[in-house]
């Protein structure tokens, strides 16, 4: 078996892939016969990894083929792909340019390959995506709303959502079902909702979009989300610190839980109120917050226990 990288750059209908060891560049349509047909030519000489950037709803039929198929992928930040692109002096853009640009960036750096997501998780996260687009959709009827004058506008709007409150409540059922019948995901849910402050959608969000929780360090927890301060400095200036990066969904759902831990939660009330005195802002105070209840979780679903007060 020769190892080797494959730069694959995915766009709407189609698959450019380009193979480092030989230069080899292929063009497949993106669909089921084209999946078929990227994976039978993968499997000419087995890659060390596939390198891809995540593209909304374009990448992830060909990740869930590659993932069957067992071919080892790697999906990375499309403006880290850019930055390393413009390193090495590569400023054209062009699909098959991509394709290579990605093969390199993956070998140079020696991307590490993660386990491809099983099926269940694969249904949740298309679950969960159609349930924040939903969220979404409520959000602009409301804004609608807001300013609509005629009454039969008005009426079309609340018709609208209350069939969007009742699609919501139903793919949160259908959520909850799958994660019911399965029982490590069983398990991981009633740990994570044990958290004060963790409701149901919070720990549908962290078991969905951050599934390595419980098997990473407490720093690798933080920097996955996004929630690790970055340094800034050089000689003897020191800029402030920073968040950047990670997955914005995870942050996303825990910015209300944060609020509630903020006040409701004893340690985490107690870590806020430390930082407002010391002269923090409000919102780095709160940032500190989710990065303490991810990280919190993250060692709960280790130790495999729920959550419990602690004694006076």
């Amino acid at each position: 078996m020769q190892n080797d990288t494959i730069g694959v750059d995915v766009s709407k209908d189609h698959l450019d892939a380009y193979r480092l060891a030989d230069g080899a560049a292929r063009r497949f349509a993106n669909n089921k016969g084209g999946h078929k047909a990227l994976v039978k030519w993968l499997a000419e000489t087995p890659p060390y990894r596939v390198v891809f950037e995540p593209t909304g709803p374009y990448h992830r039929a060909v990740e869930r083929a590659l993932g069957v198929s067992g071919v080892p992928f790697v999906k990375v930040n499309p403006r880290q792909a850019r930055r390393f692109a413009e390193a090495t002096g590569k400023l054209a853009k062009t699909d098959r340019l991509d394709a290579a640009i990605l093969a390199r960036m993956g070998a140079l750096l020696e991307l590490e390959a993660r386990p491809a997501r099983s099926e269940i998780l694969l249904e949740l996260k298309e679950l969960y995506v159609a349930r924040e687009a939903l969220v979404k959709d409520r959000t602009a009827a409301k804004n609608r709303g807001k300013v609509l004058t005629l009454s039969l506008l008005k009426r079309q709007n609340a018709q609208r959502l209350e069939q969007i409150d009742r699609q919501i409540a139903t793919v949160e059922a259908a959520i909850l079902q799958i994660i019911e019948a399965d029982t490590s995901l069983a398990d991981r849910f009633a740990i994570l909702t044990s958290i004060p402050g963790i409701s149901n959608i919070t720990a549908f969000a962290l078991l969905i979009a951050m599934p390595e929780l419980g098997a990473m360090e407490a720093g690798q927890a933080a920097n996955l989300a996004g929630l690790a301060p970055i340094a800034r400095q050089s000689g003897r200036w020191t800029g402030r610190s920073f968040i950047r990066g990670g997955r914005a969904d995870v942050r996303q759902a825990l910015y209300m839980p944060a609020l509630v831990a903020a006040r409701f939660n004893p340690d985490m009330k107690a870590k806020y109120a430390h930082l407002i005195k010391t002269g923090k802002p409000a919102k780095v105070a709160l940032t500190a917050i989710m990065r303490k209840l991810v990280v919190l979780a993250n060692a709960l679903l280790k130790a495999k226990r729920p959550w419990t007060p602690k004694t006076a």
